[in-house]
Parts: structure tokens; sequence; C-alpha cells
């Protein structure tokens, strides 16, 4: 069968509500929430959505136990609720995850100078706020076999969740909008944020996949492209007073080892940073560092010092591994978008989000977000939908007694029936594709059922499907193959992967699209240069 890709519908000289500049967790949540408000709304992404901090994030859905530290209260609970909320609404994507907080005995070897009582003390307010536990943590006594025998640990077990997959999240989010009326264009760069008598009043673009430029009016702008905030303003010539302080956070990704902890674990390193040693997607993932970076974003990477930073870190707590250093697999990037704050140690930077209002700078109707995270992306988007005099009440609080443990995973498995019944195809790619999309994944066997090109597996060891990728194209907004295999289904981040495997999903999505030789070449060359650049695969790594 041969699909066709429908064009991208020309915006020139188009007028729109809003604009929202940055595709990323935040920016796809202001949209939507702007459109559901009822404004006519835009929103544009430089490279492909989710590509930037999002992508390149721990991974975590949390309230953010560190912060009683420095007393932010507020922000910790706020954080709480949005956790459960997302715990609550995206339960395949957004799972509960144990997490071990891990501290030494003998205080003075480390930085982490808290008394069993104070832990004590933070862990039972922090589950309060979040309404009870799911759960009870199994037995310590494997995972406390596997530490460094040369100190005394204190382990303390507290609940948390994990988004795996936060460019799915953004992949759901992007449907929801467009099916409400959002226009959603990634590839396309904002040149300039145009202004008359003090008031912004749309933008110059650049589609970056045909080359055009063209004009939008929009009678409100939202920058919410996180540590680009001040590259936008910048290039549109507007007064520019700095707002980002950019903190680079670095990840290093290894396999799993034997007897690794099915719990993440939260530590400190030598120098008091926190630290995280996380199960994901068949690995572990290690992180993160906070290094300032003023530079364009799009080329974060880490640095060697990072890379031992974390190594020295991760084998500090577990020496026994087996593993080297020659056994990291990637190595990933991103910065944060944080508030500027000059002769601030970045640990104490709040990460409480900040939306600016520039009326003050001579651009009334644009504002700008500063901070955020994953956690609390949605109750931002409910922040600024009001700052924009949009309607946006608060949630039902939806704290209740938790639902039992293997609830998620009846509906996954019921879902997974449901795929693999209307699909025709075996139950673990039924149930790979239902944890991806949820009940999204029933549109997707419809479109497999028609045609054993579209059953076909990504690459022959992956459990996921070519259909998939036709969705991604048709409904996800995804432009390249990058876009489909680093984010929509994002099968290149596991630890399988490998240059065959991308020829061979290149090849398979292109026979579905009636792509020839010379263009599957292509977009398999350009997919492996995007995502050598995001992953920063190591060569010497073992696969």
């Amino acid at each position: 069968m041969s699909l066709q890709i429908p064009a991208r519908a020309s915006l020139a000289d188009q007028s729109f509500d809003a604009l929202v500049i940055g595709g990323g967790i935040n920016g796809t949540a202001i949209a939507l929430q702007c459109v559901r408000g009822g404004l006519r709304t835009l929103l544009v992404e430089q490279h492909d959505f989710a590509s930037g901090t999002t992508s390149r994030a721990t991974r975590i859905i949390h309230g953010g136990l560190r912060y009683l530290e420095h007393a932010e209260i507020g922000l910790v609970r706020e954080s709480l609720r949005e956790r459960e909320r997302l715990l609550f609404q995206w339960p395949h994507l957004v799972r509960p995850l144990e997490f071990l907080l891990v501290a030494p005995k003998n205080t003075h070897e480390r930085h982490l100078l808290r008394t069993s009582m104070a832990i004590r003390t933070g862990l039972w307010l922090y589950r309060q706020w979040a309404g009870g536990r799911r759960h009870v943590p199994g037995s310590l006594r494997e995972f406390e076999s596997q530490l460094d025998s040369g100190h005394t640990w204190s382990v303390y077990s507290y609940e948390d969740g994990q988004c795996e997959f936060p460019e799915r999240l953004v992949a759901e989010w992007l449907v929801e909008a467009t099916e409400a009326g959002a226009v959603a264009h990634n590839h396309l760069q904002v040149l300039q944020i145009m202004c008359r008598e003090g008031r912004a009043i749309g933008a110059r673009l650049r589609d970056r996949v045909s080359g055009k430029e063209f004009s939008i009016s929009a009678k409100r702008i939202i920058n919410a492209s996180g540590p680009w905030v001040d590259f936008v303003m910048e290039t549109s010539g507007l007064p520019l007073r700095r707002l980002v302080g950019g903190v680079r956070g670095s990840h290093i990704i290894l396999p799993r080892f034997a007897n690794a902890p099915s719990q993440a674990v939260y530590t400190e390193a030598p120098d008091g940073r926190p630290i995280f040693i996380i199960p994901w997607n068949g690995q572990t993932l290690v992180g993160t560092t906070e290094v300032a970076d003023s530079d364009d974003p799009t080329h974060a990477a880490p640095s060697d010092d990072e890379i031992s930073y974390l190594w020295n870190s991760f084998v500090g707590l577990f020496p026994h591994t087996g593993l080297s250093k020659t056994d990291i697999r990637y190595t990933f990037a991103g910065v944060r978008p944080l508030p500027f704050s000059p002769g601030a140690s970045m640990g104490a930077v709040t990460r409480k989000h900040i939306i600016h209002d520039h009326a003050q700078d001579g651009a009334a109707g644009l504002i700008s977000i500063i901070g955020g995270k994953l956690t609390t992306a949605v109750s931002l988007a409910r922040e600024t939908a009001r700052k924009l005099g949009l309607h946006a009440p608060e949630p039902v609080n939806i704290f209740s007694p938790p639902s039992p443990a293997d609830g998620v995973e009846s509906t996954v498995r019921q879902w997974s029936d449901l795929v693999a019944h209307k699909a025709r195809i075996p139950q673990e790619n039924a149930k790979a594709i239902a944890e991806w999309h949820g009940a999204r994944a029933l549109c997707i066997a419809q479109s497999a059922a028609r045609d054993e090109s579209l059953r076909m597996p990504l690459c022959s060891h992956n459990h996921h499907i070519v259909a998939e990728a036709v969705e991604a194209i048709l409904h996800e907004c995804a432009v390249t193959l990058a876009d489909v295999l680093l984010r929509r289904v994002p099968v290149a981040l596991g630890d399988c992967w490998s240059e065959s495997c991308s020829l061979e999903a290149a090849q398979r999505i292109g026979a579905v699209f009636g792509w020839d030789q010379s263009k599957i070449f292509r977009e398999k060359e350009l997919f492996e240069e995007e995502r050598a650049k995001f992953l920063h695969p190591r060569k010497n790594a073992v696969s």
C-alpha cells in the first residue's frame, strides 16, 4: 500500500488569537489550555515537539523532596497535587515508582547532613500532602547488599512517579489540541516577534522544511521556548533584560546490572548534589549535573568532567556491579531554563515557574515563561490561561483511596487483548502499543488490520510496528524519520538500536509512504545524525 502524507497548510498572513512559541511540554500544555478556552491558537516549534529540554530531562514526575530544604513548601504541594493528577489521567505513561533515599550514617563523610528524625518527618509530610501512599515497599535486604560495604547506610522509602517517555505525553496533548482546533507546526522557526506602538502584533516565521518565510498576526504571544526564551527576544530586537540562567543537566545511560534495584535511588554525590539512579527503558539512567550554560541549547552536550562525575557517583554507591566506564552506552544533556539569579548557588535557584509580562518592556500582549518542569506543566498552563483572561478553574481534587495496585495493568491488558485481536498481531506487540498509546492504541490496531505491511515490526527485534509510525505522521505532527523514531515511537532510545535497525525502520516506513531509495537513505542519514547529536552514543559501549 502507499499512503499520502498530507501537505502542511499555508499559514501566511493568517490571524490567530494566541501564538505559542515552543513545543515542549510547557508550550504544548499552554496551547491545549488556550484552544480549550476558545482561542484560535497556533503552536510553533523550531525543531520537533518535545525535542528540547523535555526529552533531555531525568524523566521523573515528582513533588521535589529536595525543595523542602529550601522551604519551597508551596511548590512541593503544587507538584504533589499535579503528580497525582498525571498519575490519574495518563496512567499508561505516568506510573508510580518507589524511590529509595540512601544516606550514609556517618554524616561527616558527606553533605547529606540530616538527622534520621528530620528525614522521616520530611517524608511523612511528603506522603500526607500527596494523599497517602499506594503500596508497601518490599524487602530492602537485597538492595542494601549492592551498596558500598565500606559505609553504613540508612535507606528510606518513599513514592514518586516516572514518565519514561514524556515525548509520548506531548504527542497525546498535541493530538488533543489539534482535535480541539489548534494549529501545530514543528520545524517552524520564529525569526522575529513583530511589535507596533508598544504592542506585540504577530511574528515573522521560517518553515525549515520548505525554506519559505512568511508572517502571521496574533493578539497574544506566549514565549514558552524554555532555555531559548532570551534568544527569541534578542533575535526580535526587543528590549532585552536577561530572564533565563541556563543550567545544563547531563545524564549517562548504563546497561542493567545483576541484581539492579527495581526502585529509583536518590542519593548525593560527594559534593552534595542530588543524584538519581533510575531504572529506565530496560537500562539504568544516572543524572544529573548542574553547570552554567548560556550557549545555544540546541548544542548542549555533556562534558568529559560531567560524565566522570556521574560515573564516579554511581560506582561510589554501587561498586560491585561488574560494569566499567566503557559500558556507558549514551550520554545526553539538556538546559534547564531557570530564572536568571546572579550570585545565587544553582541548587538554591527556585524551580517554580515565573510568568513575565513584557508590557513593561514595550511589548504588551507578549509574555514569557521562565522555569517550569514536567510535573507542573498543566498547572503552569492553567495559570498562563488566567493571565490571558481565560477561565481556567482548578480541577476537582482527585485524592481518594488509592486504586488497586494492578488497576493500570488490568486496563493495559484489556487494551492489549483488543489490539491483538483487532490487528491480528502477537500479544507482546499489542502490549507494547497499549503501554505507549493507551486508548489510542485501538486506532493503531484498526489501521494495522487493513494491511500486513503496517503490522511489520519497525525492526526485527522490536515489538513496535509500522502502524505506529503511520499514526505519528498522519495524526501526531511527525515530519521526519527522527520525529518518529526518537519521539513519537521512541524505539531508537532502546538498548538494542543500531544502524541496521535504522535502515530497516526507514525501509519499512518508506515502503508505506512510497519513498524511493534516495529518500529512504536521506531520511536514515538525517536520523542518524540527529540521534548522535542527542544521545552521543559511546563507540566503546557494549550493546
